[in-house]
């Protein structure tokens, strides 16, 4: 199948991830704020997502396909990944943006806005590509979409970063709403957010199937990013969320974390 092909489907599916993160303003064209509870619970179910997805997903597929000593570049990798997001916490943690500023910016300031948001949503696009490695490959289990074998793993690599998108959509949406920044802009600004995802995806993938022996690496990669993530922003996003809840929100992020590595849990025994 011609490689253009199989770039734009990878594209596709990591604008798909991109899509789902503007459904995470869709709750305020019916209400005007979003629970605490619902919050911690989105987060929690996020964040099971993601590392049973890691877990379950990438790195059990790392170390069946990594070929011999597989270990040490899916270590390399999951530390690479876990660099990256340091390194986009400190230049986020630098950088003072107002969601107001955004439609009066000149040219220089959308490039920093744009590029910080890329460092900040990229790993998840790493993600996808990276799960999409064996497109096309027999043998491989997975569904056939336009006439080409789509491994199980990337569907369910797609599904799962979509269903962590929408928390962070709502995430985005609640300052905006705040500011009273109209319901389809929000929607618009939170889609934006993550339009780097299906960059990360075509780039994660074409880099794996060029070079087969960094496929250990680049799942390690990935699910290092990730994992690092939802230590370092998701649970404490939503503990600061539910903080004024009973228990302080830890029964809602509990529920919410178990929900997210049952709906992932399949993928330890495809």
């Amino acid at each position: 199948m011609d490689i253009w092909f199989n770039l734009t489907l990878v594209f596709v599916a990591g604008f798909i991830t991109a899509l789902a993160t503007g459904l995470g303003a869709i709750p305020f064209f019916l209400v005007d704020e979003i629970s605490d509870r619902w919050n911690v619970g989105l987060w929690g179910l996020a964040s099971g997502i993601m590392v049973a997805a890691s877990v379950f997903g990438l790195i059990l597929e790392g170390l069946e396909n990594g070929g011999g000593q597989p270990v040490p570049k899916l270590v390399a990798g999951l530390l690479t990944g876990v660099v990256l997001v340091v390194v986009s916490h400190r230049i986020l943690q630098d950088s003072d943006l107002d969601p107001r500023e955004y439609e009066e910016a000149d040219f220089k300031k959308l490039v920093l806005i744009l590029g910080i948001l890329t460092v900040h949503s990229f790993p998840e696009g790493v993600a996808v590509g990276v799960s999409f490695a064996e497109l096309g490959f027999e043998g491989v289990e997975g569904f056939v979409i336009a006439g080409q074998l789509v491994p199980l793993l990337a569907v369910f690599m797609t599904v799962a970063i979509s269903i962590h998108n929408v928390p962070e959509g709502i995430a985005i949406s609640i300052p905006l709403r705040a500011m009273d920044v109209s319901e389809w802009r929000m929607v618009g600004w939170a889609i934006f957010s993550s339009l780097p995802q299906p960059i990360g995806a075509v780039i994660a993938f074409a880099f794996v199937r060029l070079a087969r022996e960094f496929l250990p690496f680049g799942f390690g990669f990935a699910a290092g990013a990730m994992i690092y993530l939802v230590l370092t922003e998701f649970v404490p996003e939503a503990l600061d969320q539910g903080s004024d809840l009973p228990g302080g929100g830890r029964r809602e992020l509990t529920a919410g974390i178990l929900s997210g590595i049952a709906l992932m849990a399949p993928l330890a025994f495809i």
